[in-house]
């Protein structure tokens, strides 16, 4: 992972202490709240529905076990509510009442704290840290580099990547570097800090899009030309909220080493006519739409001017590229004598064929990697008890250990809210298996149902219209039984909790989306999401299915949509955990909406029909 130079280092801390300067001088009335405001921002720090929320940058998602430990320290010491204030939201939450089940149990919200939340852009939430101990936290996160140094405010964002950057089998080149040298061009520069609104940037370096490349502002696909030479595709313009979009392609193929003179283009031409009379309308993705090929001709003129009048001074030089990339070491892993494959690949057939849940953890958590000697493995944060990518203090710290016995100290935070190991070698996989497994993370459903992925929703966020971690309660409760999931296959499950789209719902094989109406709860579904993997096949926006529906509708809903899947699926070959049929995805996109419509609207309760 990335090594922090002395310069890095210093960057932070004097960050943290200009923070503390900041937040002394509003605490003694010598900074009003507007003026604050965007400082606490830009710095990472929220106010939410009944507290601060901390958005904890984690640089396209690595992380190191020390920094995991800091993280675990925030959550057990900072992360702690006032009883009163405990007290009063809890009171508030219950209000909006439980969420009946079918077998007549309810599900309502209990407000947790002392944990951190994984989000669905690498980064770390925490949801109860009183403002009056923020410096303290910022202080403390420095001391590991960490921060939360533009994770908020209308700005360029945290550099996002695939998970498996740098050990991908099907890598053409590592996207990481130049997440970094963008990183380190775009923190507080004075064109990029207050742009009309936020801005988002994914680079993914593998034949596979495993980045979300077409939801993203700017999304960039590492390629190499007929000559051999690397280079990116270059799309620009999407995003979800309000009016989802998929970006065009702007460029097929760009040298590298312009990469930061072309986005200094596309933002400059963002900058100078990008809507700031309007929110809605303030992302860059409606300025794309509106203009069309007039955008895009704008862009190439003001990046023929800054390459040819300029002088390109933004031109990555080799000698930078070579200097970023040397600061990121692989962990020195003791690989000799290299384990005789034909014995460990027999071990690992022998154990999967003595425990069903251990094969099928090898199958769903276990990834590939480009040593022949290693893989990379998946800590699934998504179990019954936890809301998706919640992670308790002890869990980090023990996420920590893991890393530290069996990946080199390295973890990474991917988009789907769970925590990979990119560092294991091969043979040690039944010992990390059953380490995994006695701190309930070693649950093997990673890319079924029950690995959905959600946003905070109504419990904590201040724009939420509806609760969306009860309804993931609902739904990973009723789906506990491994043999159910297994033979549904793989589904990406997305809730967001309001229009912003936190999590991720336009992108869902199923999306559920809370609304408000009339004051009350209630949820849109959407079916034939994708967001441009090889199992979803390109980017697009999931359809509406009909009105929404009540909270204690939902899950009747879900199980009615798999029934239908189960209904109309068509079996393909079979294997040793018997017959396989096509995915969910495929289905849907083969049959079309309106059985799953019509076997939605049939889960409809009478009263509440009316009510919609």
């Amino acid at each position: 992972m990335y090594q922090y130079t002395e310069f890095d280092r210093q960057f932070i801390r004097l960050r943290a202490e200009q923070f503390r300067d900041q937040l002394e001088r509003w605490q003694t009335g010598k900074l009003s709240e507007e003026q604050f405001r965007p400082l606490r921002l830009q710095n990472g720090w929220y106010v939410q529905r009944y507290a601060p929320m901390l958005r904890v940058a984690v640089p396209y998602g690595e992380l190191s076990s020390a920094q995991l430990r800091v993280l675990a320290r925030v959550a057990r010491e900072y992360d702690q509510p006032e009883p009163a204030l405990l007290a009063e939201a809890q009171t508030t939450q219950e209000k909006l009442g439980e969420i009946p089940l079918a077998d007549g149990r309810r599900i309502g919200t209990k407000l947790k704290y002392g944990y951190g939340h994984f989000t669905t852009r690498t980064n770390v939430q925490y949801n109860w840290i009183p403002l009056s101990k923020a410096a303290d936290v910022m202080d403390l996160l420095a001391t590991v580099q960490l921060h939360g140094i533009q994770t908020s405010g209308n700005c360029i964002r945290n550099i996002n990547s695939d998970a498996l950057a740098g050990i991908a089998a099907d890598e053409i080149a590592d996207p990481r570097p130049f997440c970094e040298v963008l990183r380190q061009w775009s923190t507080l520069h004075p064109e990029f800090s207050f742009l009309p609104r936020k801005f988002k940037i994914s680079i993914n370096g593998a034949r596979e899009d495993r980045a979300a490349l077409g939801w993203y502002d700017v999304g960039l696909q590492l390629v190499k030309n007929d000559a051999g030479e690397l280079g990116f595709k270059v799309r620009v313009g999407g995003g979800m909220g309000r009016t989802p979009t998929i970006s065009p392609v702007l460029r097929e193929f760009l040298p590298w080493n312009q990469l930061m003179n072309y986005l200094e283009a596309v933002i400059r031409v963002y900058n100078r006519y990008g809507r700031r009379d309007n929110s809605w309308k303030a992302r860059i993705k409606i300025l794309v739409k509106a203009e069309g090929q007039a955008y895009i001709d704008q862009v190439n003129e003001e990046f023929r001017q800054i390459v040819e009048d300029e002088g390109g001074p933004h031109t990555i030089t080799q000698a930078e590229y070579d200097r970023v990339a040397a600061n990121f070491r692989e962990p020195d892993l003791d690989l000799s004598p290299a384990d005789a494959e034909a014995e460990t690949l027999e071990l690992l057939r022998t154990g999967a064929s003595e425990d069903r849940d251990f094969g099928r953890w090898l199958t769903s958590n276990v990834l590939p990697h480009r040593h022949p000697q290693l893989r990379a493995v998946m800590l699934s944060f998504k179990r019954l008890g936890y809301a998706p990518g919640d992670a308790t203090a002890e869990q980090m710290e023990a996420a920590a250990e893991l890393a530290d016995r069996f990946s080199g100290g390295e973890a990474r935070v991917t988009h789907e809210q769970n925590l990979l190991l990119p560092w294991v070698r091969r043979d040690q996989l039944p010992a990390l298996y059953q380490a995994a497994k006695a701190l309930g993370l070693a649950k093997p459903n990673i890319g079924l149902l029950t690995d959905m992925i959600a946003c905070p929703g109504g419990d904590f966020c201040s724009l939420a219209n509806a609760r969306s971690l009860p309804i993931a309660e609902a739904i990973t409760e009723r789906y506990q039984d491994l043999d159910e999931l297994w033979d549904l296959g793989e589904i990406d499950l997305h809730i967001s909790g309001c229009i912003n789209s936190c999590g991720h719902h336009h992108s869902g094989h199923i999306g559920i989306l809370g609304v408000d109406k009339d004051g009350k709860e209630w949820y849109q579904i959407t079916l034939g999401g994708a967001d441009g993997s090889d199992l979803s096949g390109p980017a697009t926006p999931g359809k509406i299915i009909g009105p929404s529906f009540s909270a204690s509708e939902v899950p009747g809903v879900i199980e009615a949509l798999l029934a239908t899947y189960r209904a109309e699926r068509q079996p393909l070959t079979g294997d040793a955990e018997g017959p396989r049929y096509e995915n969910f995805i495929d289905t849907v996109r083969r049959v079309g909406l309106d059985p799953f419509k019509a076997a939605a609207n049939a889960a409809r309760r009478p009263v509440e029909t009316e009510a919609a």
